[in-house]
């Protein structure tokens, strides 16, 4: 693959089901930063929490629903694929030979992750192949829970957008992006319960979700 100039980025999670607290932090932190893809990983066996309720297919269906007619987003199967744990550092490592040794690649993860980031399989590693973007979440901390991740942090922050785009790897940056209380688990809950979850998700994808009987209302 010919290797370019501007920063890649890769967005991974379970996406059951996606929605617009993914979408629309994804969005602008592409405006702040200027990204022209943002490269969806929807995981098979997430390693930090419980299997998904939805099947790969109908998860892929419903990211595909989602980002139909926008550019900015596509898709990559390579997780769902595997039947191991969807490790970052697996797929980091595949990515990297793939796209070449100087092409700069960001991973987006919100806040919480960042908070629990030691508990990620070979986490040290993670900014030898990528840079970390890391949108906030609200109700989360502003500092990590040790000084030696605070100083981790410290060391491999920048505020410096050009850094992110001329290197290949190697530092965190902590966007601005918008806040949504969204979660996938508050949708599940709300569909099971009966009630509307318009606004949260695009229409599209609730449309399919009713046809398919996906996290049906509970009797």
């Amino acid at each position: 693959m010919a290797e370019s100039a501007k920063l890649q980025a890769l967005f991974g999670g379970t996406f059951d089901p996606i929605h617009y607290g993914h979408l629309r932090p994804a969005e602008t932190l592409a405006d702040r930063l200027g990204l022209q893809k943002i490269t969806l990983l929807p995981n098979n066996v997430p390693p930090h929490r419980p299997q998904p309720e939805a099947s790969p297919a109908q998860r892929i269906k419903m990211i595909s629903l989602a980002i139909a007619g926008n550019p900015l987003f596509d898709i990559d199967q390579r997780e769902l694929q595997r039947q191991t744990p969807s490790w970052t550092i697996d797929t980091l490592i595949e990515l990297r030979r793939e796209r070449g040794e100087r092409q700069p690649l960001g991973f987006i993860i919100g806040q919480d992750s960042l908070l629990t980031l030691h508990k990620w399989h070979r986490w040290q590693e993670l900014l030898d192949y990528c840079h970390l973007l890391v949108c906030k979440r609200p109700g989360y901390a502003e500092k990590m829970s040790t000084p030696e991740q605070q100083s981790w942090l410290d060391t491999h922050r920048t505020e410096e957008i050009s850094q992110l785009h001329h290197s290949p790897a190697g530092s965190v940056f902590l966007a601005d992006t918008l806040l949504l209380p969204i979660s996938a688990t508050e949708i599940r809950e709300r569909r099971r319960a009966g009630l509307s979850c318009e606004g949260v998700l695009p229409a599209e994808v609730i449309e399919w979700m009713d046809q398919q009987g996906l996290y049906p209302a509970q009797q």
